[in-house]
């Protein structure tokens, strides 16, 4: 069986490919990624036939058609969230390029389309219950994430629709954590001036407490598992993936050592607007809301359709990415190469490159 996994270099793009390479079911592993990684880089990597490509480019429906060609699945992965303060750059690639990967899934008659969609996808929810994959996609608004999942979900909703022969599974993943991951998510969403060496202490010393601060998160191990699992069990439509226990400042106060300090999102949001447009930070004030807003999922139908069940729970799971966050961790692809220094973080910046201005973050 040959699978192709569009966006095979980031955080749940090189836990798929672990997962892809490490198993029997699956014959040949072909990876699409806008910056592959080198020869040197290791496993996983060393074990894909690899292509380079921009999904959001306009020759890219054709060089997927012709590359999807005779593939059992396409997995779509790829997603940008830097640059933040480029609108348009992050719409190319998320929005037009999914439509560019559904296009050529199409032309090929590739027979299944796996394609990421998030926690993020769904539409404001009351915190004190678990939605199911019933709940409206319509995001949440404010956030560009979200509005640029739910145009996604929408599109996946019309291809369905014309389409019925092709089978399309949509993974509503958590908040997806990994050591290997926490130099790109520092980049991503911290930025270049947090003296991350401090978690070495082990403590997160103040959390902000509210009741809709409340996420879920879930490993990247155990995302890669449920596309695997959707794939072999021949399965249909959204499902939810998240881990327990539900993350909030009691409970990471409780393993990390630190106080609950009631904050108000709004608080939040307006401190998170202040400092990106002042470029001191990578994140648009929008993932504030989202996280304020965004739904508790319901595993059940994974579980019951897949068998699927994390083998991580989220505190262990942020307790590896924080760790690896402490030490700079990173991988073999350009997306998780590790954290620079100081110097050369900070020589960086002075050289133009400002948080949520650069799409190589």
């Amino acid at each position: 069986m040959r699978v192709v996994v569009v966006g095979a270099t980031g955080n749940i793009g090189t836990a798929v490919l672990r997962r892809l390479v490490d198993g029997h079911e699956f014959d040949e592993v072909t990876g699409v990624a806008r910056r592959r990684p080198s020869t040197s880089a290791g496993w996983p990597y060393d074990q894909v036939r690899w292509h380079k490509l921009d999904v959001g480019s306009p020759e890219a429906a054709a060089s997927l058609t012709n590359l999807f060609a005779g593939a059992a699945a396409v997995i779509h992965l790829a997603w940008q969230i830097q640059p933040s303060h480029d609108r348009a750059q992050l719409r190319q690639t998320n929005v037009t390029g999914t439509a560019n990967v559904i296009a050529a899934t199409v032309a090929a008659s590739v027979p299944t389309l796996l394609v990421a969609s998030s926690v993020g996808a769904y539409a404001p929810a009351p915190k004190d219950k678990r939605i199911d994959e019933v709940w409206p996609a319509t995001g949440v608004p404010g956030s560009t994430y979200s509005e640029d999942k739910a145009a996604v979900e929408a599109m996946l909703d019309v291809v369905e629709a014309e389409h019925p022969q092709l089978r399309v599974v949509r993974i509503r993943n958590a908040l997806a954590f990994q050591r290997v991951a926490a130099a790109e998510i520092a980049r991503l969403f911290i930025g270049p001036f947090a003296p991350l060496g401090l978690l070495r202490l082990g403590r997160l010393p103040l959390l902000p407490s509210s009741p809709a601060l409340r996420i879920q998160a879930v490993h990247a191990d155990d995302v890669a598992e449920a596309y695997a699992r959707a794939i072999l069990a021949q399965a249909r439509g959204p499902y939810n993936i998240a881990a327990e226990p539900v993350l909030d400042a009691e409970s990471v106060g409780a393993r990390f050592h630190g106080w609950a300090v009631p904050t108000p999102p709004l608080l939040l949001q307006g401190a998170a607007a202040l400092t990106w447009a002042a470029r001191l930070q990578p994140t648009e004030p929008g993932w504030v809301r989202l996280a304020a807003r965004s739904p508790l999922m319901s595993c059940r139908r994974a579980e019951a359709d897949l068998g699927w069940r994390a083998r991580t729970d989220a505190l262990d799971a942020l307790a590896e990415l924080i760790e690896g966050m402490a030490d700079g961790a990173g991988d073999g692809s350009p997306p998780l190469r590790e954290r620079p220094g100081a110097a050369t973080r900070l020589m960086a910046v002075a050289r133009g490159r400002l948080p949520g201005h650069s799409a190589a973050d």
